[in-house]
């Protein structure tokens, strides 16, 4: 076992701070009185705000002996978990509240789940990321779950934590390969290959199936198949934050895998390793865009089209197995999960505040319908605004901060003589124009229909929504800070 120093204590500052608000908030539940719970998001805020300051502000380097690391990469990403756990906290106020279901767990789950999140970007060693990966699931499962008297979520929760268990039985067994070659599950011993010369195939086979793994987290084709059904059945809140945070926490960990194995496997752009991650992009970006395209229902064609950016995102982690354009498409990778955060939860919230404050669990079927947004900007001009906004952003159009993101990814896939997959990205980012730019027109050009709900409407919610149409017309016209942020945290990562 490790010697445990005051510095490895600190450099877990972030995850403690998130996990100690998590037993706070479920002592409160304890102690409470009053049926009022509101101010339970704004201590969610707080301990989100805190954690992401803690971790701007930790000094550097590896802790207990080398199995996390503490950097500006880690930073980054804890910061963008922060970011969006703070504004699902804020969306989940008024939503939940409006179907009497605002409880002290509902917070500490996503406070639990938000530090599996950060620890996940600080792994640096197989086993930790194992770890943090099951305080990340088994919190979301439970948050899946969390509207348990409808049959939709019950479904949802059921799913994914089904398929999620199987997924940490490939990545534990492929760990289990990896020690058998290596003798270690440190990514730097990883790096270094196979003990013997013979181990090169065992290595290589615990390598695919903790990619495997990894791969159910982000939604990568063909571990996808999961997502559609999980994002529609979750509490609306509960999607956005698990659309943002887990694609975010599982990409940091997945970029330090990929570039430990393509160390260990020769790494060649014809090697066999960047093949299946080029396969998988490939597959990612069209599967994703082409069901996107069909779906009525807006939350499902939201989350088709949220395996379609991890497609985009796979382009940058495969870009940065060269190393020339490394911190590029590394600091690319890390932008467009800032960027995609601030879209996806502002989209969510969108439609979590246009769906009918009936019975808990199950929404009419009609509950995410296109025609629910019809005629949009003459009922809620501002909310109209709002979700044109990430619209645009999500479809990576002008001066959004989506544009930016996919021109940086692009631009180092370019870079790394990746130029059919750079080209296919391209035209399937402009597919996806199609279905995303659909919804602005059913808001401004469709009339709307008779006896459409009010949904919900609430000053923190306005709140939630105009930090996060800020965020994405700040980081598309002044990106500047923000990517030189990326940069920086992208340059440690080797």
């Amino acid at each position: 076992m490790p010697t445990v120093s005051s510095q490895d204590v600190l450099a877990l500052a972030p995850v403690a701070i998130l996990a100690l608000g998590g037993i706070a908030l479920l002592l409160s539940e304890v102690f409470l009185t009053s049926g009022k719970r509101g101010y339970q998001a704004f201590l969610t805020v707080l301990f989100a705000a805190t954690a992401g300051l803690t971790a701007f502000g930790a000094t550097p380097g590896k802790v207990f002996a080398g199995q996390a690391t503490a950097d500006a990469f880690s930073a980054f990403v804890t910061i963008t978990v922060s970011f969006g756990l703070a504004l699902a906290a804020l969306v989940s106020a008024s939503w939940l509240d409006a179907r009497g279901a605002e409880r002290g767990e509902f917070y500490a789950l996503s406070l639990f789940a938000a530090s599996g999140m950060s620890l996940l970007g600080m792994a640096s060693d197989l086993l930790v990321a194992f770890v943090a990966i099951e305080i990340m699931s088994l919190s979301t499962y439970a948050l899946a779950a969390w509207m348990r008297r409808g049959k939709k979520p019950a479904e949802a929760a059921f799913k994914y934590f089904i398929l999620g268990a199987f997924s940490s039985a490939l990545l534990l067994y492929g760990t289990s390969l990896v020690f058998g070659a290596t003798g270690s599950t440190l990514l730097s011993d990883v790096a270094r290959g196979p003990l013997q010369a013979g181990g090169s195939a065992l290595l290589s086979a615990g390598l695919v199936l903790v990619a495997a793994g990894l791969a159910f987290k982000v939604a990568a084709v063909p571990f996808h198949v999961w997502t559609p059904d999980v994002y529609e059945g979750a509490p609306t809140p509960v999607t956005a934050f698990m659309a943002a945070g887990v694609k975010t926490a599982a990409f940091a960990i997945l970029a330090r895998t990929v570039l430990a194995a393509y160390a260990a496997t020769g790494g060649a752009a014809d090697s066999a390793f960047p093949r299946v991650l080029a396969v998988l992009a490939l597959l990612t970006m069209l599967v994703g865009n082409l069901f996107a395209v069909p779906q009525r229902s807006v939350k499902r064609m939201l989350a088709y089209s949220s395996i379609a950016h991890a497609g985009y995102l796979l382009l940058g982690v495969l870009a940065a197995g060269l190393p020339a354009v490394r911190e590029r498409a590394l600091s690319g990778v890390l932008f467009y999960l800032a960027s995609y955060t601030a879209s996806a939860i502002g989209a969510f919230a969108v439609v979590g505040a246009l769906e009918s404050n009936g019975q808990p669990g199950d929404e009419p079927a009609d509950a995410w319908d296109l025609e629910r947004l019809a005629g949009l900007s003459r009922r809620r001009p501002l909310l109209a605004f709002a979700m044109t906004v990430f619209m645009l952003s999500l479809a990576g159009v002008p001066p959004t901060a989506g544009f930016v993101a996919k021109l940086l990814v692009f631009q180092a896939a370019v870079g790394a003589q990746y130029l059919a997959l750079a080209v296919v990205g391209v035209l399937t980012s402009a597919l996806g124009a199609y279905y995303y730019l659909r919804v602005v027109v059913y808001m401004y050009m469709r009339p709307a229909a008779e006896g459409e709900p009010a949904g919900v409407t609430s000053p923190v919610l306005s709140v939630a929504l105009a930090v996060a149409v800020a965020a994405v017309v700040v980081l598309g016209i002044g990106s500047e800070p923000v990517a030189s942020l990326a940069r920086a945290a992208a340059a440690v990562v080797r």
